[in-house]
């Protein structure tokens, strides 16, 4: 909803008042029910105000911590009082995981395509023919970015957000509401209803940012990931996700263009043109582009895109040409839609940012987790203004199903920030001396054998010490060890200088040749030694964490300690042994096997051992071990909040006690334990007629249990539970 200076003045006069009131102590404990729900009205308000501030207008009022205060204070009311929880809520934006298919909607109104044009010339064909079939001399249009993102259809009833919908074939999409819910540009709450509406349909596009585009594949060449091509393919395939709490971090935008269907009040009859309808957008809360721009006849329309062409470069989102819409919507009716447009817009496409030239060789770029990466060398050409020389080809499996060959002429494509890659080769021009693409066999930067798991499409170099890989891995060593002073300007350091050329090597540092480092010293020097040298007495798990290998974090290195006393048992395990190992299985098992297989990750171990770095169970994990498991073998499911526990601390109860916590419902699941606000996991568990027990039943099922496990006493203890 758009906000009047006066409004403003009172919601942040309110604001103020409401962090005074929440910063008491045991404030909301002391709230009846009453207070609460006036409480929650006022918190969900102002929230409502600095999500539009924020994520609308982008001109923040309040520091982060100030929001995230009120967050907290109307997440902590909503719990003692779920009765008070409404769908239009803020803190209903990210739901419990969705793990279901997402299932086929109409949309209430056709989402049909665009006309498209590539030129002036085109543009003037155009506007003559809709000026003619109308009978008039000159024509108002609404000239608008056309998105290059996922299209949307959300739709509203009494103010309230009920269906977030994909575009699908224009006449049936998928029904996306749990992932819609997670963008904060979408309000679930606006009010269409002081415009006379009661139900809407709208039509926006879902974006991913540049810069948050960029970001993303940053992060994901660190975890090894394959990387998004461009903005629009990130978007879509968030929007495909399962889990809407791994949608809300990937920070996608929505930009609102249009009223698809509205009742009562009709386009055309009430709504009387595209401006207005724009305007309507605007004060119900919505983000609209400032971009947008009412013209006078063709010229100026033409002169505008022009200037915004130029200009692309520069906006933080993909748009790949402009929309050109009559303003008139009583034309709209009159010029009426072909089976696949209307009649009444077309789009104006940017000049493609593709060039054809010649692919010379192919290089492998070893990542930070040991992913290779090939990147096509070419022969330089202009793409978009820039001279492009490299363009990646993402991973084998893409130039496989592309068919790219060295020595083709291929077709790259650049936009933005976007990383520049092979859109197709030119198969016609092939002369029959292009030769395939092989995937090395050894990395590039060390030497060692590459290995190719079973689940991935990259192939990687599983030699931690890879220098490609080493900075990044004396960071991991640090935090999961917990070695203080280890971090990335640290690590960094040591391997510029040269002292660390293997893990190993941390354990034979130089003290005097770290005291005359600049703005070292004793202190500092002995400090980090110290931490170093403490972090060989670490449990065998967190050392087998530490080591980095693919697919085995904490909890699965958990696993490994419990059935193997030392590492010498582990390296010599059969496959079959390990692959049947419950929470390990075919592809954790394969990764364990190639990693010591490589004779770099065997050097290392050596060279660890040598320093007194060993790695077997400590006392305290042999007796851990010792205690009775009665949980064995069931998998345990934890859905909702719960009131004494965290989850985490929930599920290391079930793992001490022997038992497996899972985080999907599955026939093999043998209970779950239901909490407040439960998700899909209790359906699915009423559906499949698995046990099911709530918090109170879990404590006193666990609480016998307890007096045979010291650990587990101790957690419940704290947690005030008597054993």
């Amino acid at each position: 909803m758009r906000y009047t200076v006066k409004d403003e003045e009172t919601l942040q006069a309110l604001t103020d008042k409401l962090l005074k009131e929440i910063e008491k102590k045991n404030f909301i404990e002391k709230l009846s029910k009453e207070e609460a729900e006036k409480l929650a009205e006022d918190l969900r308000k102002v929230i409502r105000y600095h999500d539009y501030k924020y994520y609308v207008e982008a001109t923040p009022v309040i520091s982060d911590y100030q929001y995230d205060r009120l967050f907290h204070a109307l997440e902590a009311i909503e719990k003692k009082f779920p009765e008070l929880v409404t769908p239009d809520s803020p803190t209903q934006r990210i739901s419990p995981a969705f793990t279901g298919e997402f299932k086929k909607v109409k949309h209430l109104a056709e989402m049909t395509s665009l006309e498209n044009t590539y030129s002036a010339e085109d543009l003037k064909e155009w506007d003559k023919r809709v000026r003619t079939a109308l009978g008039v001399e000159t024509l108002e249009y609404v000239v608008e970015p056309k998105f290059d993102g996922a299209s949307i259809e959300l739709v509203y009833e009494n103010d309230i957000f009920v269906r977030g919908v994909t575009r699908g074939d224009g006449i049936v999409g998928e029904d996306v509401t749990m992932n819609v819910k997670t963008i904060k540009s979408i309000p679930l709450k606006a009010p269409f209803s002081k415009h006379g509406i009661k139900k809407v349909s709208l039509r926006g596009e879902i974006i991913m940012p540049r810069s948050v585009f960029i970001e993303l594949n940053r992060e994901r060449e660190k975890q090894g990931l394959t990387l998004f091509a461009n903005p629009r393919n990130a978007a879509a395939g968030t929007m495909r996700l399962k889990d809407p709490g791994e949608v809300a971090k990937r920070k996608l935008d929505c930009y609102t263009y249009f009223i698809l269907y509205s009742e009562p009040k009709k386009l055309c009859k009430d709504i009387k043109t595209q401006w207005e309808a724009l305007e309507i957008l605007k004060d119900c809360g919505f983000k609209v582009s400032p971009l947008n721009k009412l013209c006078k006849g063709i010229d100026e329309v033409i002169d505008y895109i022009m200037k915004c062409q130029e200009e692309r470069e520069s906006w933080d989102f993909e748009a790949d040409g402009m929309v050109v819409k009559i303003n008139d919507t009583c034309a709209w009716e009159k010029l009426g839609e072909t089976l696949h447009h209307p009649r009444w817009a077309v789009a104006y496409k940017f000049p493609a940012k593709q060039a054809v030239t010649k692919l010379k060789d192919v290089v492998w770029q070893v990542g930070r987790t040991g992913a290779l990466t090939p990147v096509a060398v070419l022969e330089p050409v202009e793409v978009g203004g820039v001279v492009v020389s490299r363009a990646s080809l993402f991973n084998p499996d893409e130039i496989k199903r592309k068919d790219i060959r060295i020595g083709d002429y291929v077709i790259v494509e650049r936009a933005g920030e976007t990383i520049p890659y092979i859109v197709a080769p030119v198969k016609e021009r092939r002369t029959g001396k292009e030769k395939p693409i092989e995937v090395p066999k050894t990395c590039p930067e060390c030497g060692s054998p590459i290995v190719h798991e079973l689940d991935e499409a990259v192939p990687r170099c599983p030699n931690i010490n890879c220098p490609a890989q080493l900075k990044e891995h004396l960071i991991y060593w640090g935090k999961v060890l917990d070695i203080k002073g280890l971090g990335e300007s640290t690590a960094n350091l040591l391997t510029r200088k040269g002292f660390v050329k293997n893990i190993a090597d941390l354990y034979t540092l130089d003290r005097n040749a770290l005291i005359r480092l600049p703005g070292w010293g004793e202190k500092k020097t002995d400090n980090l030694l110290s931490q170093i040298e403490k972090s060989k007495s670490a449990e065998f798990y967190k050392k087998l964490t530490a080591l980095g290998i693919r697919h085995v974090g904490e909890k699965t290195a958990m696993l490994l300690a419990k059935r193997f006393k030392n590492l010498d048992e582990l390296i010599n395990a059969p496959f079959e042994k390990l692959a049947s190992i419950p929470g390990i299985g075919p592809i954790t098992a394969t990764s364990i096997k190639n990693f010591f297989k490589a004779e770099k990750n065997v050097e290392m171990i050596e060279k660890l051992k040598k320093v007194g770095f060993t790695f077997e169970r400590t006392a305290e994990e042999e007796e851990e071990r010792e205690l009775p498991k009665p949980l064995a073998g069931q998998n345990i499911v934890f859905t909702g909040e719960l009131e004494h526990f965290k989850r985490k601390e929930a599920q290391k109860i079930i793992e001490l006690l022997g038992g497996n916590p899972t985080n999907s419902v599955t026939r093999k699941t043998s209970f779950v334990v239901v909490g407040e606000n439960p998700g899909s996991k209790l359906a699915k568990a009423e559906k499949l007629g698995i046990k099911r027990m709530n918090e109170r039943e879990f404590i006193e099922f666990i609480k016998p249990l307890a007096k045979e496990n010291p650990e587990v006493a101790k957690i419940l203890e704290e947690k005030g539970i008597k054993v």
